[in-house]
């Protein structure tokens, strides 16, 4: 592609075929001075080779590098014809029982998703199939380009660490020196040419000056040749740069895109080739028309012979790494000459200086030493370990030039760290002698330096650099997740001094996040312009594993989890200790019970969704109960210093904001706050930020007094004024008070209820309740099953993926889902299976509205089909962990139940008072599950003797003076006959059924001493006692046996409605028997009609159908959809007396009416796929 002033193509020197390698070599061998002599040949004949005009022929430079330079080297390193001499160190050589294959840009890799220890262990394609994995769960991904296959490392898989091929070679001892098996003489030899040739090529590709060679490379006769030299960056577009060479070398636009092509594949490409001033000429035209917008491209007028030497430093680097294969011994000598320290100490060797120069190289010349680097430093795991050194005690400073640079990762040292990081002692290692965990968050604090006066984060306002800067310095995170992926099994002394240094660093970046963003109600106008939120959210989205990690790293060891605990309950109190923001001190009273607070209105004041530290004390609290240690060793924990009120606090602003959002109140903030609820409900970020906001409030509530909660949140919610005035039950009517404000406060009550619901409910977090992490999520599974059937794909995108992209599905779906096979179009389905619809639970903390909705509608319609009533009521649920047990009083508290029955009396007199069904529904669920509670707590009574739960009895008093209203069992019987809550009637039937099942538990086991409020205990005797707990011990077995047959009873009559068709045809089938007796004719398939004295119900054939489109079971009826068949209809001749007709005018012709001479007649034909008439349509 050479412009049209460029000089031709100088011939080969005639005399480099005549070279002998076996000569050259012989004569290395007698020097004294080895370098001297080794530089002499290259700076002779480099130049003669390489680089000999502006077109320049790979092949034919390789084959003359080949036969006059690498040869006379592997002469030198054989001492005989490299032919037999590397065949002899190949026999000789035990093979390495790692695979160590470089994966190429799109070839396929497999990883085991039952054995490996994490997603990056992956296997080349001839591992994978000689492997147990094949058997496996795997997954197929193609390679990036840049790995290796993990075939061999005991540390990357759980088992089946080799395949067959690798097998072999695991008998003999591992940890022998692989040097053994060279003779002395090779080893001397080999160490000598590859230090000369390993210091040539890092001198040259690292060498900054562009018009001479260092001085031993120096030629006697210097041309004046030079290459305007084009490098690549990824700021400029293809278009940019094609149009920018048309320009400056006048050439083609096929000539340019040809240009364009090498500089993004190889890093670099010489555009020109002449003299200094003809070069230096076409430099300036290229960063003229480059450097308006942005920064110009990098352009370099370079010496034809620096470019000749920098060249065959790439082919030598690649040769090293090709020679080193054949021996393990040379492997292990390239290490050592690699990281052996220089003169000038610290950062002197020389993988150090290249791996510091990385930023500084062109594509091309990165590729090729790091995949050296991987088929040498990383394949010997003596100098793995030495080189992973190296790269911790050097990360800052390539993590620094990766964000300065503007290459993808993939052509960065710095993504290296991969192969370091996940494994396990390495990492282990890292940490505790290089304390690599704080280093790392400590490098990537110091690129996010754009802070708010309270030192958060503050990304609005970012410039595009500052931007570009943030995209790059998010890869530190995954540095992060990869040295936490594998928890240790077991702690050093050593390990956790450096693990809580680390943490004290994290919670150090957590606080700086705690609070950010934060936003203010827009009153009035709409807000101008769109806040920048995506920043903070992607932030968030990022470390969503690495703090999910941190907390099994701390659950791992009781010591780390106490003194983690401590840590990040400090750093909360020093971010809110006190309560900031100068807020006024007030008192709240409601039912007789105070409480001091501050006021506070979220639709006034500054709020921030997130907060990292709050949640992240949420995530270790509940480790403190899962792990027993707040059981075991309470003393060594603040729990004494807690306090509820501050730790609620944020956690309940953020809910508050969710619902405010929900009620209409923020639409004037745009479209930035919607997506922010969102991502804070979504499944990828909810684990960290919305379930433990969840959970610190169960903390809190947990902790104090429920009356006092209760009150707080009414303050937070912004309805204490509804609710504490005297005359609470003559609420603002739409008629007095603006529609919007009724409406927002409905909502507003609607979702509070929601929250305590939830707070109550929510106990299938390990350590929360008494499940496991099966038992979460099976309950995820049922719910997402309760919306509609699902296919696999839609399934596993609902559920939130742990740090190794695993759901967990896949070990419980068949104990709740039946897999319904794809028919001829459509997908395989899993449908929830029958017996687990009882633990549906309609506020389910993860649906959203839609989901919610859709949920109920799919309930309540599968009840109709079984002639069950349509109520939804809430599922039994298991009990809470010691910590939380306090948290179930919160249900039978004065002030929860002053709030039931204030909106059960706005339900009763309807017509005067703004209320709505949503709020009496949740109500009732609340309702509901207090006495499945108190259900619970009687049958759980034999080892305790008191009953400490008494919902029953508080719902059946009346209302306290002034009010004097009546009481809550009252009400609900007042509203099951109101002709307006059709829809509530079978929730309410249920609530009075399970009132009065409790209250005959109660009578039945009346000798159990009931705990009042007060905490009196009646006191008995001990015969007393033995006599009373025999009695109700009988009384139980009784109820037990009633209920079994009740149970059987009921199954029974389920059984016989769902089969009629078999009673029927039973009943059919004695007619006919009598009738086969009686030799009576036949009767003709037509309507039957029974006579006589003994007359029997004629069975109908019942006919069932599925729709091929939307795959539901119809039974075909009159007053049934319309079903219909899809039909194909033509002319056919088959049965013609008169073929020779022809048709005059084919448009008129009536096809269905047949004509006299039978011409032709009409055939429809139909495939017999029946089809809903409204799903053809659509």
């Amino acid at each position: 592609m050479a412009s049209e002033l460029e000089p031709e193509v100088p011939a080969f020197d005639q005399s480099l075929p005549e070279c002998s390698a076996e000569k050259t070599a012989g004569k290395w061998l007698q020097a004294t001075d080895l370098t001297r002599e080794v530089y002499q040949h290259l700076a002779h004949y480099v130049p003669k080779i390489y680089c000999r005009g502006p077109n320049p022929v790979p092949q034919k430079e390789d084959t003359l590098a080949q036969h006059v330079l690498l040869g006379p080297m592997e002469w030198y390193l054989c001492g005989e014809d490299p032919a037999f001499g590397f065949s002899k160190l190949e026999q000789a050589n035990k093979p390495s029982h790692l695979c160590g294959r470089v994966f190429k840009v799109g070839e396929p890799t497999y990883s085991c998703r039952d054995c490996a220890v994490d997603p990056t262990c992956v296997l080349c394609m001839e591992c994978f199939l000689g492997s147990i994995h094949r058997d496996h769960r795997y997954r197929m991904t193609t390679s990036g380009g840049g790995g290796f296959c993990d075939c061999g490392d005991t540390e990357a898989w759980k088992e089946g660490p080799y395949c067959e091929k690798h097998e072999l070679n695991t008998s003999e001892i591992e940890e022998e020196d692989p040097l053994v098996h060279l003779p002395e003489d090779v080893i001397g030899r080999t160490y000598n040419i590859f230090a000369i040739m390993f210091h040539y090529a890092v001198e040259i590709l690292t060498w900054e000056k562009e018009s001479e060679l260092p001085a031993d490379l120096e030629m006697v006769e210097k041309s004046d040749t030079y290459y305007c030299m084009l490098f690549n960056d990824e700021v400029h577009t293809y278009e940019q740069v094609i149009y920018t060479l048309q320009k400056a070398v006048n050439c083609t636009q096929k000539e340019a895109i040809g240009f364009a092509t090498t500089v993004d594949r190889d890093g670099r490409r010489s555009v020109r080739y002449g003299d200094f001033q003809y070069c230096e000429q076409a430099k300036s035209v290229i960063v003229r028309n480059t450097s308006r917008q942005t920064k110009p491209l990098k352009v370099q007028v370079m010496h034809s012979s620096i470019v000749a030497h920098q060249n065959f430093g790439l082919k030598l680097l690649s040769w090293l790494g090709s020679i080193i294969g054949y021996s393990d011994g040379l492997r292990r000598i390239l290490c050592q000459v690699g990281l052996q320290e220089g003169p000038d100490g610290e950062n002197s060797s020389l993988v150090d200086r290249l791996m510091l120069n990385d930023s500084k190289l062109w594509k091309g010349a990165r590729s090729v030493y790091h995949q050296l680097f991987m088929s040498s430093l990383l394949m010997d795991l003596k100098y793995k370990k030495l080189f992973a050194i190296r790269f911790a005690k050097n990360y800052e400073r390539l993590q620094s030039d990766y964000v300065t640079d503007d290459h993808d990762r993939e052509f960065s040292v710095a993504d290296l760290s991969v192969q370091i990081f996940t494994v396990p002692s390495l990492a282990r290692m890292l940490i505790t002698e290089e304390n690599l965990l704080t280093i790392i968050i400590k490098t990537f604090m110091d690129h996010l330096r754009h802070r708010d006066a309270q030192g958060r984060f503050q990304f609005e306002r970012y410039t595009a650099l500052q931007a570009f800067k943030f995209r790059r310095v998010q890869s530190l995170i995954l540095d992060l997740k990869y040295m936490l992926i594998s928890k240790p099994t077991e702690w050093s002394d050593d390990l956790r001094q450096k693990f809580l240094e680390g943490f004290d660093a994290f919670l150090e970046l957590l606080k700086c996040m705690q609070g950010m963003d934060p936003i203010t109600r827009q009153v009035g106008q709409h807000i101008e312009m769109e806040p920048e939120w995506e920043a903070a959210f992607t932030l968030q989205m990022k470390l969503t594993h690495v703090i999910s990690m941190m907390q099994d790293w701390c659950a791992s060891d009781e010591k780390v989890l106490i003194e983690a605990y401590k840590k990040c309950l400090a750093v909360l109190m020093r971010c809110h200790g006190g309560f900031t923001d100068d807020e006024q001190p007030i008192t709240l009273s409601i039912c007789g019970h105070s409480v001091d607070t501050i006021r506070y209105c979220v639709s006034q004041e500054k709020v921030s969704i997130h907060l990292p530290v709050s949640r992240l004390l949420a995530g270790l609290h509940v480790l403190l109960s899962k792990s027993e240690v707040a059981y075991k060793f309470p003393e060594l924990l603040p729990l004494s210093e807690l306090s509820p009120p501050v730790l609620i606090e944020h956690p309940l602003r953020c809910l508050v904001l969710c619902a405010q959002v929900h009620a209409g109140m923020w639409r004037r903030n745009g479209f930035s706050l919607v997506n922010q609820i969102y991502y804070y409900h979504n499944v990828k970020c909810r684990r960290e930020m919305f379930d433990k906001d969840i959970i610190m409030l169960q903390t809190g509530v947990s902790m104090m007094d429920p009356n006092h909660f209760l009150m707080i949140m009414l303050s937070r919610f912004e309805l204490d004024q509804i609710f504490s005035s005297p005359d609470c039950g003559k609420r603002l009517s739409s008629e007095l008070t603006h529609k919007d404000v009724v409406q927002q406060n409905n909502t507003l009550i609607e979702e509070m209820l929601y929250l305590i619901i939830m707070l109550v409910g929510e106990r299938y977090s390990p350590g929360v309740g008494q499940v496991s992490a099966t038992d979460e999520i099976k309950r995820e599974i049922i719910h997402q099953l309760s919306i509609k059937p699902m296919a696999h794909s839609e399934l596993v995108k609902s559920l939130p993926e742990d740090e190794n992209k695993e759901t967990g599905m896949e070990t419980v779906i068949e104990a709740v889902a039946h897999f319904k096979k794809p028919g001829l179009t459509g997908r395989g389905m899993y449908e929830l299976k029958p017996e687990c619809a009882k633990e549906f639970n309609l506020y389910f903390y993860h649906f959203s509205r839609a989901e919610q909705s859709k949920a109920e509608e799919a309930q309540r319609k599968l009840k109709r089909q079984n002639k069950e009533d349509t109520a939804l009521p809430p599922p039994v649920s298991p009990p809470f962990c010691p910590l939380f047990a306090s948290l179930v009083n919160i249900l039978q508290s004065e002030v929860m139940l002053y709030i039931m029955r204030t909106i059960l009396q706005w339900a009763v007199e309807h017509n005067g008072h703004a209320w709505s069904e949503s709020m009496l529904q949740r109500v009732l669920h609340l309702i509901g599950m207090a006495l499945q509670e108190e259900k619970q707590h009687l049958e759980n009574v034999m080892e305790e003797h008191v009953v400490t739960f008494t919902f029953t009895q508080k719902i059946s008093k009346p209302g306290e003076a002034p009010n004097n209203s009546p009481s809550i069992l009252a009400m609900l019987e007042t509203l099951q006959n109101a002709p307006y809550l059709e829809v509530h009637k079978d929730m309410i039937r249920w609530i009075l059924k399970t009132f009065n099942a409790i209250k005959k538990m109660r009578e039945s086991s009346s000798t159990s001493p009931v705990a009042e409020t007060e905490g009196t205990v009646m006191e008995e005797s001990s015969r007393d006692k033995d006599k009373a707990e025999r009695k109700r011990k009988a009384e139980i077995a009784r109820l037990r046996r009633e209920k079994i047959m009740a149970q059987m009873s009921e199954m029974q009559r389920h059984f016989i409605d769902e089969n009629k068709e078999l009673f029927q045809q039973t009943l059919g089938l004695d007619a006919s028997n009598a009738a086969v007796l009686d030799h009576s004719p036949m009767v003709s398939d037509t309507t039957l009609t029974a006579l006589g004295p003994a007359q029997t119900q004629v069975p109908k054939q019942r006919q069932f159908v599925t729709c091929i489109l939307c795959q539901e079971e119809q039974e075909v009826k009159v007053e049934s959809k319309a079903m219909v068949l899809a039909a194909f209809v033509q002319r056919s001749t088959v049965l013609s007396k008169n073929r020779s007709k022809v048709i005059q005018d084919p448009e008129t012709y009536d096809p269905l009416f047949m004509r006299p001479d039978l011409s032709c007649g009409t055939h429809t034909g139909s495939c017999g796929h029946i089809m809903h008439a409204h799903c053809w349509q659509s």
